[in-house]
């Protein structure tokens, strides 16, 4: 198989995002470089949080805590920071994101009950632990964290937000892809009955799924600091939004199969036509309308794939 018959469904999203980015430049003719930037900026957060729920997603559960665990390491970070500098506040929220994703995944197997009901309880429990580090936005955030993300690198044009996410997945997800892990995960989301009979810890690797998860809440909740520049500790509308961009992405509900690039394109995807809808002076509210439906209607279409799919297995 060749590799663009392989990745057809990513090469598609991004001659959309391509093609969107023309409609935008149609509609607002000054819209370029510094647009860009802003568009990779806002999506930054949003980015983090889809290869968190990916993760999940691809060894075959579900995590409804992943806007409350980037809040914890947003605050966490912006706390420390104050008291300790940039990167040693950066490495403890990474490993705070990497642990409370660890709880998520350790309660799923020991417990098992459902991931949604799980992650849901875990929901308020890291946004309860959000509130007590910072019951208001505060804190603060290093000057060189705030440019990292500003402006244009290597060539002018290339958002340094995008490089910041590109770099940041690719650290972390290639090598648990190439490693005997990574083939664990997507055997375990595939089928863990079958995974489980080849050899493969089927609770261990579904753990440390949401570990990985949690780390990428970590680095989301660290660009909502780079951001704002002060720790907010109310959980942002990444929840739908990671969902959403998932299914758009290809990776299938039901597990075992996606990657991560296509989900982050697609969150650009949906970005983009925000972007477009205000750039057209559609009502704000239509704007979130028309966002939610298209939102819901994705997450309907993967779920339906899924339901397809097994009936086939059957």
């Amino acid at each position: 198989m060749s590799f663009v018959q392989r990745n057809a469904w990513t090469l598609g999203l991004i001659v959309l995002l391509v093609v969107l980015l023309g409609v935008t430049r149609l509609i607002q003719p000054n819209f370029g470089v510094s647009g860009l930037e802003s568009l990779a900026r806002a999506s930054l957060p949003f980015a983090f949080a889809t290869a968190a729920m990916a993760v999940v997603v691809i060894v075959g559960g579900i995590d409804l805590s992943v806007a409350s665990m980037m809040a914890v390491c947003s605050v966490t970070a912006a706390v420390l920071m104050e008291t300790m500098g940039g990167m040693p506040a950066i490495l403890i929220s990474l490993a705070v994101g990497a642990l409370m994703g660890l709880i998520n995944g350790t309660l799923v197997v020991i417990t098992r009950v459902p991931d949604i009901v799980v992650t849901l309880a875990m929901l308020f429990v890291w946004q309860g632990t959000a509130l007590l580090i910072l019951e208001t936005p505060g804190g603060t955030a290093t000057p060189w964290m705030r440019g990292a993300i500003t402006g244009s690198v290597l060539i002018p044009g290339l958002p340094s937000a995008l490089v910041v996410v590109a770099v940041a997945v690719a650290a972390v997800w290639i090598p648990v892809k190439r490693s005997k892990l990574g083939l664990a995960i997507y055997a375990t989301g595939s089928d863990e009955m079958a995974a489980f009979r080849s050899g493969v810890a089927v609770g261990p690797t579904r753990a440390a799924a949401y570990a990985i998860a949690g780390l990428f809440s970590g680095f989301g909740g660290l660009s909502l600091l780079a951001l704002t520049g002060v720790g907010e500790p109310v959980p942002g509308p990444y929840l739908l939004a990671a969902v959403a961009s998932v299914v758009l992405g290809g990776v299938i509900l039901g597990g075992g199969v996606g990657g991560l690039l296509g989900p982050i394109v697609a969150v650009f995807i949906l970005r983009i036509i925000r972007t477009i809808l205000t750039l057209a002076a559609v009502d704000p509210n239509v704007t979130t309308i028309v966002e939610g439906t298209i939102m819901v209607g994705v997450v309907m279409f993967g779920a339906f794939l899924v339901l397809r799919s097994s009936r086939q297995a059957a």
